[in-house]
Order: structure tokens, then C-alpha cells, then sequence
């Protein structure tokens, strides 16, 4: 997987056609197409698991990370890259001698909304790719950020990480040439309209995440068929 690639990243596998952070997710993801998956990890009761939040991870079944990583490893998908949210510190020697003993290291951009965990990251394998993860207003003042675009932008071109994934309503012209003037790569997350997934790749996004990697295709235009709304006829707009 190219680095300078257009990337289309797989929301939790594909959460809006199958649970998210589950296996199914992730053969659902690869079977619409996608260059890019990712999932979140916490750790519970001494080992690493799948869940976006705390009540995530006490669900029934919910996925250990080495069984994740071995279904990742497998052949159909070959060539995907795994994008690696670590919700909180004290996951990284784990996640990466995971990572190493499954193969999937080099494959991996490993990314968080915790700076010090990105620096653990770096600090114990240096060859690892990282991203800082920026989310809305409220993600923001819990992590103190301030001016959030001049600190993330210093981080970059002191290579302390090598990605800015942003939410996708903070991109805009200028924040994308800030990013590549120091040799970065900008990802937007989670965007779940077709039409904001052309605007920002007009822009000229580097990778794109999304819930339903269906909308990354054309929309198909063809006869129109009248029929009663359901619960199914709208896309669940997620806001993480």
C-alpha cells in the first residue's frame, strides 16, 4: 500500500453493513473494497480487545486483538493496511509485539487522540508509522489542545507523528497545504454522505474514513422506484 495513495478507509471494518470492531465488519470492508481498515483497541482484564468505548468492551463477543490480527493476516487480505486507534495509555508494548508476531507491523499506522501514547509508541519502535487523531470541540478541551492546529502542524514537522487524522468538518484548503508543507499526510474521519466523500477528495485528502466504504462509487443512477420509507432507507450518520 502506497503511502501517497488515495486511501479508503474502512469505518471499524464497515459498521454500517456489520457491528463494528468484529470480524464480520472487516470481510464485510474487504468485500465492498477498501485500501485501509481500521479498529479500535483498550485493553480489559490484562489483554488487548476491540471496542470504541467502555461499554463496547463488555459486550458478549467481543473480539480479542490477536485473533483480529490473525484474521487480518490471513490471505484476503493481503496488501490492506490496519489503522490502529489506541483509546488510552498502557496498550503499546502489547499492541506492537502483537502487531510484530503477527506480521503486520509495517502494514500498520497506528493512530490515537492521546499524544503520550504516540510518543510511547515511537519511543519503543521507531519504525512505526503514527497518526494524532483531532476530533470535534469537546475531544478537543478534554485534551487541553489550545491552538490546536499550531501544535498538531509543530508535531509534524518535528516528525512526532507522520499523520493528522481530523474530523472531517475541521478540514479545509489551507490545513491541507500546512500538512503537506511538512511532509505530512491529512486523513479525514468519519463521513458518512457521498457527497462530503467528493468534496474532501476533490480537496485532495490523502485517505478518507467511513462507515459505509460503498459511498467511496459513483452513485448509480437508473430507473426510479416509489416506495414507503422504512428504517432502512437512511444511512445511520454516526458522529465519533
Amino acid at each position: 500500500m502506497r503511502g501517497d495513495a488515495f486511501h479508503r478507509i474502512g469505518h471499524g471494518g464497515a459498521s454500517a453493513l456489520a457491528p463494528a470492531n468484529t470480524l464480520e465488519s472487516f470481510d464485510a470492508a474487504v468485500s465492498v473494497g477498501i485500501d485501509m481498515v481500521e479498529f479500535d483497541v483498550r485493553e480489559f482484564h490484562g489483554e488487548l480487545v476491540l471496542a470504541h468505548t467502555l461499554f463496547d468492551m463488555r459486550r458478549p463477543g467481543v473480539v480479542r486483538l490477536d485473533d483480529a490480527l490473525a484474521h487480518l493476516a490471513g490471505r484476503r487480505f493481503a496488501g490492506v493496511g490496519l489503522n490502529v486507534d489506541v483509546k488510552h495509555v498502557g496498550c503499546e508494548l502489547a499492541l506492537l509485539d502483537g502487531l510484530c508476531a503477527a506480521g503486520l507491523l509495517e502494514r500498520a499506522l497506528l493512530s490515537s487522540q492521546v499524544p503520550v501514547v504516540l510518543d510511547r509508541l515511537r519511543r519503543l519502535e521507531p519504525r512505526t508509522r503514527i497518526g494524532i487523531s483531532i476530533g470535534g470541540r469537546v475531544a478537543r478541551l478534554s485534551r487541553r489542545w489550545g491552538d490546536w492546529r499550531t501544535n498538531v502542524l509543530a508535531g509534524l514537522a518535528g516528525r512526532r507523528w507522520d499523520v493528522l487524522m481530523a474530523q472531517h468538518r475541521l478540514i479545509d484548503a489551507p490545513l491541507l497545504a500546512s500538512v503537506v508543507d511538512r511532509g505530512g499526510l491529512l486523513y479525514a474521519w468519519t463521513v458518512n454522505e457521498r457527497a462530503a466523500i467528493q468534496s474532501l477528495r476533490g480537496l485532495g485528502v490523502h485517505g478518507i474514513t467511513t462507515a459505509d466504504p460503498r459511498l467511496f462509487e459513483p452513485a448509480r443512477r437508473g430507473p426510479r422506484t416509489v416506495h414507503a420509507p422504512g428504517p432502512r432507507d437512511a444511512l445511520t450518520r454516526l458522529s465519533y
